[in-house]
């Protein structure tokens, strides 16, 4: 298992990089949210910052490695991921949600992952029901920031750390 730990910005406004470390502590990616522009930015003052942003974790050259957009028309919201490493490209959204319970899953051609997603506790990513990685932010009141830990399984299919903490990051922290 891998262990990487980050802050988050209890202040969604913020576009500030945060750091991404490993298990000895150096940093070894970042994230930032991203705005492609100033009308975008100024939008989203009116819908709590969470809707007209993108997500981006950067390598230490920052280059980005994997992105989340929110995207929402005709009155649906999904998200969409990109890793440009690869070129895949990713679907993230509710299902079931008509039958009252929705549940929230990431695919593509080759791939579909579940999140059990969970306020106070850990949230799961899972593949045919069994544990890849899991993800939680615990709120530090003093400093006004989430201390956040992601944890990845040998046997995830995706082993790009990237990949979870923007998903995570766009779909857990932020939400519909």
């Amino acid at each position: 298992m891998q262990k990487y730990t980050y802050e988050a910005l209890a202040n969604i406004k913020s576009t500030a990089p945060q750091a991404i470390f490993n298990e000895d502590g150096q940093a070894i990616l970042s994230l930032r949210r991203v705005y492609t522009n100033r009308l975008k930015r100024i939008l989203d003052g009116y819908f709590d910052h969470r809707y007209f942003l993108k997500y981006e974790v950067l390598d230490l050259s920052d280059c980005c490695l994997f992105e989340v957009k929110k995207i929402f028309r005709r009155g649906k919201v999904w998200f969409e991921g990109k890793d440009h490493a690869t070129g895949d490209h990713f679907v993230i959204n509710y299902e079931n949600w008509r039958i009252g319970v929705p549940e929230l899953f990431i695919s593509n051609q080759n791939i579909k992952m579940k999140i059990d997603k969970e306020m106070e506790t850990w949230s799961n990513f899972l593949v045919d029901e069994q544990v890849v990685a899991r993800w939680i932010a615990v709120y530090d009141e003093q400093h006004n920031k989430f201390q956040v830990t992601l944890e990845l399984y040998e046997q995830a299919p995706i082993q790009n750390v990237a990949f979870y903490i923007a998903i995570a990051q766009a779909t857990l922290f932020i939400g519909v």
